[in-house]
């Protein structure tokens, strides 16, 4: 799946006639109706896709009580196409990030373009169906031979230039180069050696670092879980925090990093989501887009108590209301013994 942004030079690459919405979801609403926001927007599902982005999140913060608006096109589920739609609300959580850095560092240009090239197979994978990576060695090694291999040089590069990676990543004025750095820097060997950096990389001013950023951790995790040896504890707080975010990527990164964090020992970041972002977990879990919905309602499940089994008969019959009943009426107290691997009774 691919997202894009909101323009003429976005529809036109995938047809003459442009594309259509299929679907709205919007997140963030708790107070305002979501028909005063199709209403000010002027859009519904099957209308073409608008050709400003801009312009319809200047549209929505002009609605009294909106205070940000965020808006994102995704394609392609099941051949549709689903306009997500942030919305800050007046007195909701604001999500503030670092102010942009003014440093001067750059990577080498011969790793920027094996970065973009590297891009270029990910995106011919994906167009031929092989998306599949593999997370066990803390950092993703892909399916697909030709994107692999760039990633085996990605390792012996953070490997010997781990200093350099820290200055791009932390001080460059350029978001595309420290979006590689957030990448790359999670191939360094020693992942607890560059754990903080890429914490600190989760509050960049760029949405695509902390996607990175998401993403190098995420992998993390998965290391964490299966080697507890090596001592790679990720921390679960600014990732709950990013539950509340409007921007698309940072939700639905965060929400898998949450996933992975709570496979075992989930009782304390379990408390954090329902203390923190209960509400948006839940909207997440509802959505109609079921590859989005998906992480969040696995989380729900467990903030219901219950086991994967469980969280997976749920999911397949269809039958989310139920799981989502249960984590909200836990909202204020939090029921004995509760935890993934406990049944529903």
């Amino acid at each position: 799946m691919k997202s894009f942004c909101l323009s003429l030079a976005a529809a036109a690459l995938l047809s003459a006639q442009a594309p259509r919405v299929d679907d709205i979801e919007f997140y963030g609403l708790h107070k305002l109706p979501e028909q005063k926001l199709l209403h000010a927007l002027r859009l519904k599902p099957g209308d073409p896709i608008p050709p400003s982005k801009s312009g319809l999140e200047e549209d929505l913060e002009q609605v009294p009580g909106v205070v940000l608006a965020h808006l994102e096109a995704v394609c392609c589920d099941q051949g549709k196409t689903t306009l997500f739609i942030g919305i800050e609300e007046k007195g909701a959580p604001h999500l503030a990030f670092r102010s942009q850095p003014a440093g001067a560092a750059v990577l080498p240009d011969d790793l920027t373009n094996t970065y973009r090239k590297f891009l270029e197979a990910v995106r011919d994978a994906a167009h031929r169906g092989s998306t599949a990576e593999d997370l066990t060695t803390g950092h993703s090694l892909m399916a697909d031979p030709d994107a692999r291999e760039f990633q085996f040089g990605f390792a012996d590069y953070a490997a010997a230039h781990l200093p350099l990676l820290r200055e791009v990543l932390r001080d460059s004025d350029d978001a595309e180069q420290r979006a590689m750095a957030a990448a790359i820097v999670g191939y360094a060997p020693n992942k607890k050696d560059v754990l903080n950096d890429l914490v600190y990389a989760l509050q960049d001013p760029d949405d695509a670092v902390r996607a990175n950023a998401l993403r190098s951790l995420n992998a993390f995790a998965v290391l964490a879980r299966l080697q507890p040896q090596l001592g790679t504890r990720v921390p679960a707080t600014w990732f709950v925090e990013m539950l509340n975010s409007i921007v698309l990527s940072d939700r639905t990164r965060a929400a898998n990093v949450l996933v992975t964090l709570t496979d075992q020992d989930a009782a304390a970041t379990l408390d954090q989501i329902r203390d923190r972002a209960l509400d948006s977990v839940v909207e997440m879990a509802q959505w109609k887009n079921l590859r989005y919905a998906l992480p969040a309602f696995m989380l729900v499940g467990r903030l219901a108590g219950m086991n994967e089994q469980e969280i997976q008969k749920a999911w397949t019959t269809g039958d989310r209301q139920a799981a989502i009943g249960i984590a909200l009426g836990a909202r204020t107290k939090k029921k004995p013994g509760m935890g993934p691997a406990n049944k529903i009774e």
